[in-house]
């Protein structure tokens, strides 16, 4: 017994220390991997938007999907089409999981097989619209959301976004047109 405890603490110490230098590197490797999609890069002025803390929506699920909505709206601005399928996805996902997602759903799989970024805006716009009535029917536990508008957006027909800020960054323009548009509501 005496040799087996004489063993232990030097064995999980270099254990601990293997782990430790592991994890770094796996770090260091994702980082890498990342390459040439830093999302804080000063060069882009559109930096992926960091959820207030305090912004809290009461359901549960409509949160979860309210982030990947986030994400979705962050790359339509940024004009990215491929980061837009990707936020799409992870939209129809939440929303299949959510009573009352389906419609969320299916236009969130409408953007991921969209080939461009004009459908991708269009059908954003439909997405919008449901994702404000289901925030508007939930409510806030904590913060505050915005409904954001352009009137220029899809031809002149208008179109809506939520924001967790009043700064205005269009997903139906992009960099075109980045600060068209105004605070609406103020959803508390």
């Amino acid at each position: 017994m005496r040799i087996d405890s004489k063993w232990t603490l030097p064995v999980a110490a270099v254990f601990m220390l293997i782990t430790a230098c592991g994890s770094n590197e796996n770090r260091e490797a994702k980082n890498e991997s990342h390459d040439g999609h830093n999302h804080a890069a000063t060069e882009n002025p559109l930096t992926v938007p960091v959820q207030p803390q305090n912004v809290r929506i009461k359901d549960d699920n409509l949160h979860a999907v309210y982030q990947h909505y986030i994400h979705l709206r962050t790359a339509l601005t940024k004009g990215d089409i491929a980061e837009a399928k990707i936020a799409s996805n992870a939209v129809e996902a939440g929303a299949k999981e959510m009573q009352g997602g389906t419609s969320i759903a299916a236009t969130a799989a409408k953007i991921t097989a969209a080939s461009d970024l004009k459908a991708q805006r269009t059908a954003f716009s439909s997405l919008s619209n449901d994702m404000i009535a289901m925030v508007k029917q939930s409510g806030l536990s904590s913060g505050e959301l915005y409904l954001e508008y352009c009137p220029m957006a899809l031809n002149d027909k208008g179109a809506s976004w939520l924001s967790s800020e009043k700064k205005i960054e269009n997903p139906y323009f992009g960099d075109e047109m980045l600060t068209c548009g105004e605070v609406k509501e103020t959803i508390k």
